[in-house]
């Protein structure tokens, strides 16, 4: 075994990630509904273990929403299981904020191969995170997530560094105390969730923490933003039969009008749903609409205002 490998399994020896449980060593002989209730009850541990960090993942989020409402980026960097669940964030924000091309992003250690196969060393060099940052051309308007369950793992510790240097705001996300990860960023998010059902099987319940924090950095900076109204996905892109149907619905829940009114106000703006609800609320035509949500920076209440509604606007409804 070379210095470099004892080295490794030192620093691994030393994670909760990683940890052996000795009470679970015949798991394989159980019966199937038994681990699937060991499973269940292992999953039942990780919101407590979220709530702990709320705190840190606000601040987090007001940090984020600071910097992409002067027009940065989200950017997210992990490897393997870390690096797809930034990916996949990433890539449901467009169909359901409207945000821009490029706007939220996700890189992963091995590019986008490594999404469905493994490209073995990328997680270990550092030097392809800089490049990676560097492709984007990330600077001091945006925000970097590292992202990694044992916050050790040299791509996304190297994001972050590079990140930081760069100016840019840096977050780090990682599933053991203590971290580099957490270290190197300046918002250090550490959500313990203990030893996997799986010896370091970290797409277990470190995957589902880090999904749930990843919802939350992304869901509550877009409501931040003003991509919500309530509850309601008043900036949903519908680009299919379900999300037209989804924004008409909208449309109604959140100003109580028939299906002809909602008709005639979503052809009105193009089908752009907040557009379609100010038509209605403020009683403007498509163009006034447009008009006063870019003077308030995209936030429906406050274009409402505005406008001085024919009515004070409405909570959504049920």
């Amino acid at each position: 075994m070379t210095t470099e490998h004892r080295s490794l399994r030192s620093q691994l020896d030393t994670l909760t990630t990683e940890a052996f449980r000795p009470e679970l060593a015949e798991i394989d002989t159980l019966p199937t509904l038994d681990i699937a209730r060991l499973m269940n009850g292992e999953d039942a541990q990780v919101a407590a273990a979220v709530a702990l960090r709320l705190p840190e993942i606000a601040g987090a989020v007001d940090a984020i929403s600071a910097r992409m409402s002067t027009g940065g980026r989200l950017v997210y960097a992990g490897a393997g299981t870390a690096g797809r669940l930034g990916v996949l964030d990433a890539s449901e924000c467009p169909p359901t904020f409207a945000t821009a091309p490029g706007q939220v992003v996700g890189v992963i250690a091995g590019g986008p191969a490594a999404l469905v196969t493994s490209v073995e060393g990328a997680e270990d060099s550092a030097e392809l995170a800089r490049e990676d940052l560097d492709a984007l051309g990330i600077g001091a308007a945006d925000a970097v997530v590292g992202i990694s369950a044992s916050g050790r793992t040299p791509y996304a510790v190297g994001a972050v560094e590079h990140a930081r240097a760069l100016g840019a705001l840096t977050v780090g996300l990682s599933c053991n105390a203590g971290s580099a990860l957490a270290a190197a960023a300046e918002h250090g998010i550490e959500v313990v969730v203990g030893p996997e059902l799986l010896t370091g099987s970290t797409r277990l319940k470190a995957g589902t923490a880090q999904k749930l924090v990843l919802n939350m950095l992304s869901t509550i900076t877009m409501i931040r933003l003003g991509k919500t109204y309530g509850n309601l996905m008043v900036d949903v892109r519908a680009s299919n039969e379900k999300l037209r149907a989804r924004s008409r619905r909208i449309v109604a829940l959140a100003t109580g009008a028939g299906e002809e009114e909602t008709e005639r106000a979503l052809a009105a703006t193009d089908g752009e749903v907040k557009n379609a609800v100010l038509v209605i609320l403020a009683g403007v035509d498509g163009p006034t609409a447009a008009r006063l949500l870019e003077q308030s920076g995209g936030h429906l209440r406050a274009a409402l205002t505005t406008a001085a509604p024919r009515t004070s606007p409405p909570s959504p409804t049920a």
